[in-house]
């Protein structure tokens, strides 16, 4: 498709294959539009978003889009005529053998040879973009004990959050005391410069993260064990200087097994990794004074490590999407795929997840997969959670929310195909089962749910030390370690949601720029984040999201 045409359509055929196309803004019927060099009467109302079709569509045509099949007519349709939940369900096409050969041409990434990024550089030769100390439960049962040691180390470490709206409550208070109780009801909050955290004592520490969580006991034993490969994923992420570790002794989730997880990822684990069985000492109190006496000398050794030059083969990037809408496969999500193709021919690793919105576009992912291996384990982990799904009464074609038909995302193929847009074009070199983590140089896919905590917190305990999260409809998803780039699909959503979008992709369709040069500007802040000389939006408002996923279904 021509980039550069978008911003002067009304409406958008992706693919010469497909036989519906997109609405760029609000069409009325009558509106006669230009698609592809064609004109086409609109018959009824398309929103902007939506999509219309190309041709009569009789019950049970195919629906293509994206070159692809991503519904099946219910009913007529006419030429002209506003796609629905009412007219088109989920449907994709028949797969076959992962083809023999997948024709791929290098991306010229000469310009970003010679380009770094200012990391924190760790013994294991992983880089972080970030330095911090983690502190997290085995079990929830610590999850108390991990507040206390919050609430101890924060305020006179100068990392706690700012309690701006602290001010806000405080300012009713006085109303309240001085009788002026009409005024409350007329108060209204004006914005202010974000207080001051406090000084830093460890200036090389980013902070510490103190994580919690509804697992470690009472689950299944594969429960645990996928918590403690989770939780050694964090504590091997080059974005962890260290960490310390509270047991309570008697869980599923044995000290044992979490050491045999953190082995598979790392036969050395070159970081201090401090742990602490509540049962095994004397008094609570006196395990937590252990606990932060061995932790405060664990941040004095952390604050020694300083950002060098690290070329950009160290990152490793998450690729999600959240709230999206019906630009997202038109505008951000190509936007990663770049982003992602260039760092595949630097050397560095991304991460394409969420299983379910990958419903529809299985057989061009095994095509790029390159080993025959590769492709089938791919194909059985997509049909395992399939399976699981409707074992429950639900599956993939459910996965739309709400929010994403609104904005024209009609059938879980349809939403498929524009979510792995974010994947490039690159080979596929790695295929993941949750919570492993990548080795692989490239593109890896990861089995994860597209629910958007627990997909991040997938790929960070997989190793990405950088999240790019694109969404169309608003999303304030972050993580504890890793920095979340939050980029939209729509200038609108920028303009409107700006405390928590760092990146604009709307240009794409009003200011005539190209995915290409986009993909360029992304991954110059890519560099700036990963460097700390930027921190994202999610990172100012404290956005730490942390769900382990518990493999039952979620979508």
């Amino acid at each position: 498709m021509k980039e550069l045409e978008l911003f002067q359509r009304k409406a958008l055929k992706i693919s010469p294959e497909d036989n519906v196309a997109v609405a760029l803004v609000d069409l009325r019927a009558g509106e006669t539009v230009s698609v592809s060099g064609n004109k086409w009467t609109v018959k009824t109302p398309v929103g902007a978003k939506q999509k219309f079709a190309l041709r009569d569509l009789r019950p049970h045509d195919l629906v293509m889009m994206y070159g692809v099949v991503v519904g099946e007519a219910t009913e007529g349709i006419a030429e002209g005529a506003a796609l629905s939940t009412a007219n088109v369900s989920h449907q994709r096409a028949v797969l076959t053998k992962r083809a023999s050969s997948y024709d791929w041409r290098p991306m010229d990434v000469s310009r970003w040879k010679d380009r770094t990024f200012a990391g924190y550089a760790r013994a294991d030769g992983q880089v972080g973009t970030r330095n911090y100390w983690l502190v997290i439960p085995l079990v929830f049962c610590e999850n108390r004990n991990i507040r206390v040691l919050q609430e101890a180390f924060e305020q006179e470490l100068g990392i706690a959050a700012p309690a701006k709206y602290r001010n806000h409550v405080a300012e009713l208070v006085e109303l309240y005391r001085a009788g002026r109780i009409g005024e409350i009801e007329r108060w209204e909050f004006s914005p202010e410069t974000t207080p001051s955290g406090g000084s830093r004592v460890f200036p090389n520490v980013d902070g510490v993260r103190f994580l919690t969580h509804e697992m470690g006991c009472g689950g299944t034993r594969d429960d645990a064990r996928s918590l403690c490969g989770l939780l050694a994923g964090y504590l091997y992420n080059p974005n962890v200087a260290g960490a310390t570790v509270l047991s309570l002794g008697c869980q599923n989730a044995q000290v044992g097994m979490l050491r045999e997880e953190v082995l598979k990822r790392s036969p050395k684990l070159e970081k201090p990794l401090l742990i602490f069985d509540q049962q095994g000492s004397e008094l609570e109190s006196v395990m937590l004074s252990r606990a932060i006496r061995a932790t405060f000398a664990g941040l004095v050794n952390a604050n020694k490590i300083a950002r060098t030059p690290t070329p950009l083969s160290k990152l490793t990037i998450g690729l999600k999407c959240g709230g999206s809408d019906g630009f997202s496969g038109i505008t951000a999500n190509p936007v990663l795929g770049n982003v992602s193709d260039q760092l595949s021919e630097l050397g560095g690793k991304t991460i394409l997840s969420e299983f379910p919105e990958l419903c529809g576009v299985e057989q061009d992912l095994m095509d790029r997969c390159e080993s025959d291996e590769s492709a089938d384990r791919f194909l059985q982990l997509m049909k395992s959670y399939a399976d699981a799904a409707q074992a429950v009464g639900s599956g993939f074609d459910k996965n739309p929310s709400p929010g994403n038909i609104r904005d024209g995302l009609l059938t879980g193929a349809m939403k498929s195909a524009g979510a792995a847009r974010k994947g490039g074009r690159s080979p596929v070199r790695g295929v993941l089962d949750y919570p492993e983590y990548v080795t692989a140089a490239g593109l890896n896919l990861l089995c994860t749910p597209g629910n958007d905590v627990e997909a991040v917190t997938a790929q960070v305990g997989a190793g990405a030390n950088v999240v790019l999260f694109t969404t169309g409809l608003g999303t304030p998803t972050g993580n504890p370690i890793a920095p979340v780039v939050k980029i939209s699909t729509n200038s609108a959503l920028a303009s409107r949601m700006h405390d928590i979008i760092d990146v604009d992709c709307g240009g794409i369709l009003t200011e005539n720029r190209t995915v290409e040069e986009t993909g360029d500007a992304l991954l110059e802040t890519i560099i700036r984040v990963a460097s700390g000389d930027l921190h994202t939006k999610a990172e100012q408002n404290r956005q730490e999201d942390f769900i382990p996923w518990k493999r039952g279904v979620s979508l």
